[in-house]
């Protein structure tokens, strides 16, 4: 398993458009992929779970990636919440 702590620094935080696409990118992949926030975890290859995390700007999240693929995954998701 990788874990990655992320700063999010989009605006608007994990909003639909890049929620939606940050489910697309994590459905590329075998590995088991969830985000952490506040106690909790998320499935990142569901919309509805990661919009539901309210994850907002300059919040800290970890990114957990578990399986065959995961430092791929890992390293591309990690990529793209740095980037939004």
């Amino acid at each position: 398993m990788i874990e990655k702590k992320l700063i999010v620094k989009n605006l608007a935080g994990l909003h639909l458009r890049p929620a939606g696409e940050l489910c697309q990118k994590a459905l590329a992949y075998d590995s088991k992929i969830t985000l952490r926030f506040r106690n909790r975890e998320f499935n990142a290859k569901s919309v509805l779970s990661l919009l539901s995390a309210c994850v907002q700007q300059d919040d800290e999240v970890v990114l957990a990636c578990s399986g065959i693929d995961e430092k791929e995954a890992a390293e591309a998701l990690a990529a793209y919440i740095e980037s939004v």
